[in-house]
């Protein structure tokens, strides 16, 4: 090849170029326009989906709604050939916000979603999106090659963290060494979506930590770490010490499932391999709540669970799911009670209402109980929101929630609980262990003030707070469009509805949630 062919098919590859726009969109649960860079974990499969394009024959840029808030930059939005969205389940409307911008700048605009909300209601994403996504992210492949050609499909489909803003810091890094989950639970999302256990290549997990970058810390974000398969577990810990001894990271956490501590030799494991912490489900210290949702971590009395963990000098996070469907406000109260004066075991993460996540076994029994509040919208289904018939009056549920939330009245107790737990484990942990131990306290009373830069404007604007009912709540800021937007596209910007005034199931989903239930 001569240098004036070089040249010509140099400025052929310039003038094809394609401008990709990546986002993972979300909604804050105050229901205001407030980024929180200090959450974590942050979202990641942005990062992953950049990894499908070709570096040569495209331009990459990503946004983060939960790092930085509302994408509401008009020049932004008009800049990409194609904009591929994901969320979680309740940021579906978020991505037809994002739609009717792009469109409206752009009316050739190729837009892409995916993520859960997609997978739970492909027919009716179909309405809005050229592509609706519902398999993993090697479904975006087949998508470039289709709108674009395959000569804009990566050779090797690995993580752009380069691109990746909110990730720059040499603090925390984020990988996946497996995909899924081996268990069923009646209330997650994965469950709903039936998708089976899958391991990684130990190579492929060797390239996404170098990929990266040298990190303080790595949170591995498998929906399972430790999994099904034995060989597969401790080859990993092998291929995690060599890569810590090798200086890219110093340490690591990641998500189990209980049966990991039926070994009494896992701990040790993950403890000499590096891991400063394990998040496990404990949803509640009632046994019989755990029984009845048929929830694998009720072999193991939970206070026994979360002291031999922190014995070993592992951190032991853990959320609560507050079931008021089940249970009555006074019992979940002398449930926290116990928790907050029990210096043994580290606090909670999160407190949450029961979620009917679209598609799950849990979401079918509700609907099925006529449980789910009426005018829910897909946007309530969220960590804060009450969207099911409580046992207690609603009223009262409500200010229960919204009382959590801050921890407020216990906050006393909480730092109470705090110095006996330093007491009891000062001689175990290390002091950055205990950090880490403690933040489930300041995240409890502080949420807002220690994941967002814009606390202040938040506390400002707390008199149109968000009042955890369904059928209440407060639609977010980011419903009135940012700027002007096409007349045609109006209808994004109106909630999707889950159920109706009365309660059924909104007949814009029946299509897919009645159909796949039959199916099924």
């Amino acid at each position: 090849m001569n240098d004036l062919t070089a040249s010509k098919l140099s400025r052929r590859r310039i003038r094809n170029r394609k401008r990709i726009l990546i986002v993972n969109c979300y909604f804050d649960y105050t229901r205001l326009s407030v980024p929180r860079p200090f959450k974590a974990p942050q979202a990641m499969a942005p990062v992953y989906l950049a990894g499908a394009f070709s570096a040569e024959l495209c331009d990459i840029r990503m946004y983060n709604e939960q790092y930085s808030g509302p994408l509401e930059d008009e020049h932004l939005i008009s800049w990409p050939d194609m904009l591929v969205m994901t969320g979680l389940t309740s940021a579906f409307d978020r991505m037809l916000h994002l739609t009717a911008y792009a469109r409206t700048k752009n009316a050739n605009v190729i837009v892409v979603a995916g993520g859960s909300p997609v997978r739970a209601i492909p027919n009716y994403s179909r309405r809005f999106f050229d592509y609706a996504c519902c398999g993993d992210i090697e479904e975006m492949n087949e998508v470039i090659a289709d709108a674009f050609g395959k000569d804009y499909v990566a050779q090797e489909m690995l993580p752009r963290y380069d691109l990746a803003y909110w990730t720059q810091s040499r603090r925390i890094g984020y990988a996946e060494t497996s995909r899924n989950c081996n268990f069923r639970c009646p209330f997650c999302v994965l469950t709903g979506e039936g998708v089976g256990y899958q391991k990684y290549d130990l190579e492929y997990i060797q390239k996404q930590i170098i990929a990266m970058g040298k990190k303080k810390h790595i949170l591995f974000l498998d929906n399972n770490f430790y999994g099904n398969n034995r060989k597969f577990f401790l080859e990993r810990l092998e291929l995690i010490k060599d890569m810590r001894k090798a200086g890219f990271f110093r340490d690591w956490a990641a998500l189990v499932t209980n049966d990991f501590f039926y070994k009494d030799e896992n701990l040790k494991l993950v403890h000499d391999a590096g891991c400063f912490g394990l998040f496990t489900g404990i949803e509640a210290f009632d046994t019989q709540w755990l029984q009845n949702n048929k929830v694998q971590n009720i072999r193991f009395p939970q206070v026994e669970l979360i002291r031999k963990s922190l014995d070993a000098g592992v951190v032991f996070h853990y959320g609560l799911i507050m079931d008021v469907t089940t249970r009555r406000i006074a019992d979940l109260r002398q449930e926290l009670d116990f928790i907050i004066s029990t210096p043994d075991i580290t606090l909670p993460g999160y407190l949450v209402p029961p979620i009917p996540i679209l598609g799950t076994p849990f979401f079918y029994e509700s609907l099925a109980k006529g449980a789910i509040l009426p005018e829910t919208k897909l946007r309530d289904l969220d960590s804060v929101t009450l969207s099911l018939r409580p046992l207690d009056p609603i009223d009262g549920v409500a200010d229960f929630f919204r009382n959590i939330q801050g921890l407020y009245g216990y906050r006393l107790r909480v730092l109470k609980h705090s110095l006996g737990f330093y007491k009891r484990y000062r001689s175990k942990l290390t002091n950055f262990h205990m950090l880490v131990a403690l933040n489930s306290s300041l995240l409890l009373c502080a949420e807002r003030l220690i994941t967002s830069r814009s606390w202040a404007d938040t506390k400002y604007k707390r008199a149109r707070r968000h009042r955890n009912v369904s059928t209440r709540g407060p639609l977010d800021d980011a419903y009135k469009p940012a700027f002007c937007v096409e007349s045609l596209y109006e209808d994004y910007f109106k909630p999707t509805m889950v159920t109706d005034k009365d309660g059924y199931l909104a007949e814009e989903l029946a299509e897919d949630l009645l159909v796949a239930q039959k199916v099924d």
